[in-house]
């Protein structure tokens, strides 16, 4: 079973997938079978080798990536048994992200521009940071990665990022506007990097640093989620997403191109990723329910 893991995994990679995670757990479960003597995946023992793990979400982890192998290798040998996916009982649930309100945004990059040193280009990166992931709806790895060559005419080129794509992300004159006068700042630090997102010493910025430092403009700039919870940064993708969903065109087949385009937009590998941001807000929320009503009593959504 072990090459036929192999082959698997060279075949995924070659289609642009990492599967790190993926590749360990499945020569794990290989040479677990493999000590058993068998050559084929068995439903047992793929439930007890997922089995052996602390959390339901690990094993449900465990046995979905069992179930992905064995229907590729079921294309050619059908005596490899396919487990119950569901086997587990495990649903995945999603922390309900803050949405930002512009004042909140507008606030953070206030926060941002106080940070010392004062006449250095840390406050103007930060500020320009979240104002780019506000209005672009950038994962925060995409925009730490950006590099000079990669500010075109027409926007944005996000090269290979999370799922081995590269797309090209339009910029509102405004947003322009601002990068621009950030890299004038930017090019005058000395620095052997091409990276636009840099430290004073010219190093590039690590998430980590910007973590850190997103911590402290929460506090400079009071803000609290009404969930309780501190908003993250990685929310500033969702506002824009969210934000985007409400202002889809209406009619069916207009929303269903709406979303398709802004799937493509966000570099979401699955529409189903898009699909999840309708249910975040009261106001979709509402439209559905009310376009659902009239589904039911035989209108047109």
């Amino acid at each position: 079973m072990i090459p036929a893991v192999e082959t698997y995994l060279a075949m995924r990679r070659a289609a642009g997938f990492e599967l790190l995670n993926a590749g360990y757990l499945l020569r794990s479960f290989a040479g677990f079978a493999a000590a058993r003597r068998e050559t084929h995946v068995c439903i047992a023992t793929a439930i007890e080798w997922a089995s052996q793990t602390a959390t339901v979400a690990q094993r449900d982890e465990r046995l979905k990536t069992i179930c992905r192998f064995v229907r590729y290798m079921r294309a050619e040998d059908d005596r490899h048994e396919l487990p119950p996916s569901d086997h587990f009982g495990y649903r995945k649930t999603r922390r309900v992200p803050h949405i930002y309100s512009n004042a909140e945004v507008r606030g953070l990059m206030d926060a941002a521009l106080q940070l010392k040193p004062a006449d250095s280009l840390r406050p103007h990166s930060f500020a320009t940071l979240i104002g780019l992931l506000a209005a672009t709806g950038l994962r925060i790895s995409e925009a730490l990665t950006l590099e000079f060559s990669d500010i075109k005419e027409d926007g944005l080129l996000i090269r290979k990022t999370k799922f081995q794509k590269t797309r090209l992300v339009p910029l509102h004159d405004t947003a322009r506007l601002a990068i621009d006068r950030y890299l004038q700042r930017r090019r005058r630090i000395r620095s052997n990097r091409t990276h636009v997102f840099i430290h004073n010493d010219g190093r590039p910025l690590r998430y980590r640093d910007v973590q850190a430092t997103f911590l402290k403009m929460l506090k400079m700039s009071d803000l609290v989620s009404v969930t309780g919870r501190r908003p993250r940064l990685h929310e500033l993708r969702h506002t824009f997403a969210v934000r985007a969903l409400e202002v889809s065109p209406t009619g069916r087949q207009r929303i269903g191109q709406h979303m398709l385009a802004l799937a493509t937009y966000m570099g979401h590998a699955n529409i189903y990723d898009t699909y999840w941001y309708l249910e975040t807000t009261p106001d979709l929320l509402r439209d559905i329910a009310a376009s659902s009503e009239v589904f039911y009593y035989g209108g047109r959504p």
